[in-house]
């Protein structure tokens, strides 16, 4: 049988966590690392340099690097504001994109993404690193053990002093960090929001110049409801990155305390299997998705249309605390189609962003597929002609 090639792909990005992305290229066989971009030449040398690389070619231009070393697909590990541009010139340069979240720095721009995505039939995916932790999925197969579902908690306190861009943010636990307990929430129920109420504050020994600690109370689309209690400025008694989960259901409770083996009260943890979409541990589990979804067409974690309601979460959360009002999801959907259609400078991307009968019709259509196909574009080598058939 002949063996998958490892898809060529340039890294964007040479910071903290573009070093990361580019040991887990490296150390995995799923893609191959053939260049690396940053404005910052001089930090991509020395990301290369300290990956044992040195000669490995580095541009400040991703798609003349992608272009110059053959490149089929971009990693894009920037900062938010650049996940727009980047992603876009990659997509309508036949580029297939897998990006760090958020999938953009506002709804809008994600929307646009979107679209652009069904323009050129190139996959963008989001790597949702939490979604890809097999702890994670046994939980969920104990939470659908349960029956009907009422309510998900997700507690999450921490006391991290980060220093630089996220101790200024006006919404530093909601725009940064929550995303990732929003998205699991999704990913463990399988229900999609409707409607969030959300408070936030700032204790007064808080680091933060904005609002560090934050609860929101979501509807699901089946009447159940996700509960978000957390602080970023909690010393004492911290829980996991992960959180503390709790699920109350039909036929008992299931938690997990995000680090160790979940539980349940009508089955041991040992007997849950893991999700049989698992494909590995973090963002070596994207990659690994990305990868196969080029190769077979099959659905890739965090496709940007799956993936967009997560970041609706975030965008409803923040408008509510704001306001002090109950938010519905599809009037933050709609507001930011709005946005997208008034800030886009494609002709070819606004059509689809207008002509989308609603916006989370749209993100469903294309969550199952019914957008246009994306194609596979990953070779298999050649058998070799000695080997017996």
């Amino acid at each position: 049988m002949s063996a998958p090639e490892p898809l060529p792909v340039v890294v964007v990005g040479a910071g903290a966590m573009g070093r990361a992305w580019l040991q887990t290229v490296q150390a995995g066989e799923d893609a191959e690392l053939v260049g690396v971009a940053d404005l910052d030449l001089a930090a991509a040398r020395d990301a290369v340099a300290a990956l044992g690389r040195p000669d490995l070619p580095v541009d400040v231009d991703v798609l003349a690097l992608a272009a110059r070393t053959g490149a089929r697909a971009v990693v894009d590990v920037t900062v938010p504001a650049a996940h727009h541009p980047v992603t876009t010139a990659a997509l309508f340069a036949g580029l297939a994109v897998l990006g760090e979240k958020p999938a953009a720095a506002t709804l809008a721009q994600a929307l646009s993404l979107t679209a652009a995505a069904e323009v050129t039939g190139q996959l963008f995916a989001v790597s949702q690193s939490r979604r890809h932790n097999p702890r994670l999925a046994r939980f969920r197969e104990l939470v659908r053990g349960l029956g009907a579902v009422g309510s998900l908690s997700a507690d999450f306190f921490r006391a991290p002093r980060f220093g630089g861009f996220r101790e200024e943010m006006a919404q530093p636990l909601l725009v940064d960090m929550a995303i990732h307990h929003f998205d699991a929430a999704r990913y463990l129920l399988d229900v999609e929001p409707v409607a969030v109420y959300c408070e936030s504050w700032n204790p007064p020994w808080s680091w933060y110049a904005g609002d560090a600690s934050a609860s929101a109370v979501f509807e699901l689309a089946d009447g159940s409801r996700f509960v978000f209690d957390g602080s970023w400025c909690a010393p004492g008694e911290e829980t996991s990155w992960n959180g503390h989960w709790r699920v109350s259901a039909e036929h008992g409770t299931a938690e997990w305390d995000g680090e160790g083996e979940p539980r349940s009260s009508a089955a041991p943890a040992q007997d849950a299997a893991p999700d049989a979409g698992a494909v590995g541990e973090g963002i070596a589990g994207a990659l690994t998705g990305f990868c196969a979804a080029l190769r077979t067409g099959a659905p890739a974690p965090g496709e940007v249309h799956e993936n967009v309601l997560s970041l609706a979460m975030v965008e409803a959360a923040v408008e509510s605390a704001t306001t002090g009002g109950r938010v519905l999801l599809d009037d933050v959907l709609e507001r930011a189609r709005r946005r997208a259609v008034a800030e886009e400078i494609r002709d070819d991307v606004r059509d689809v962003l207008t002509g989308w009968p609603s916006v989370r019709e749209a993100l469903a259509r294309g969550r199952d597929g019914a957008s246009p196909p994306r194609h596979e574009i990953l070779p298999t080598s050649d058998p070799d002609p000695r080997s017996p058939a």
